[in-house]
């Protein structure tokens, strides 16, 4: 569904101000950066971050927006499940996945999510598939 013309769009995901800090941080070190939100096979369905362009997409992501300059995909088969939700990527103390930037600060992304609201749900950016 599309914004009603000159409605302002609902983000999908947002990013807390220290884990935008936290990116900004990790572009400085290892230059523009993206998401992926894992599916939880191997790190507990945790946001990944990479160098951009390092975790290949595909027509089976999906764009759910930028957050602090870096592009959030997430697999089409989990925004299935996650529709409906608003995310929010957050960081904390903790070791988080080996792949993810992020890991040898001692600090991991997590997500904290709730259900987006019915407004929301009819301004909501659409999301784009990596084959777009």
């Amino acid at each position: 569904m599309e914004p009603a013309p000159g409605a302002a769009a609902a983000s999908r995901v947002d990013i807390t101000p220290e884990a935008a800090a936290l990116v900004a941080q990790l572009a400085e070190q290892h230059g523009p950066v993206m998401f992926h939100q894992s599916g939880g096979c191997c790190d507990g369905s945790s946001p990944m971050c990479f160098p951009d362009g390092d975790f290949i997409t595909s027509e089976a992501d999906v764009l759910l927006g930028e957050v602090a300059g870096a592009p959030f995909w997430m697999s089409a088969s989990q925004y299935e499940y996650w529709k409906h939700t608003h995310l929010t990527v957050d960081v904390v103390k903790g070791r988080g996945a080996g792949f993810s930037l992020e890991a040898p600060e001692g600090v991991r992304f997590l997500i904290r999510s709730r259900l987006l609201t019915d407004e929301e749900v009819a301004l909501a950016v659409p999301s784009r598939g990596g084959g777009d």
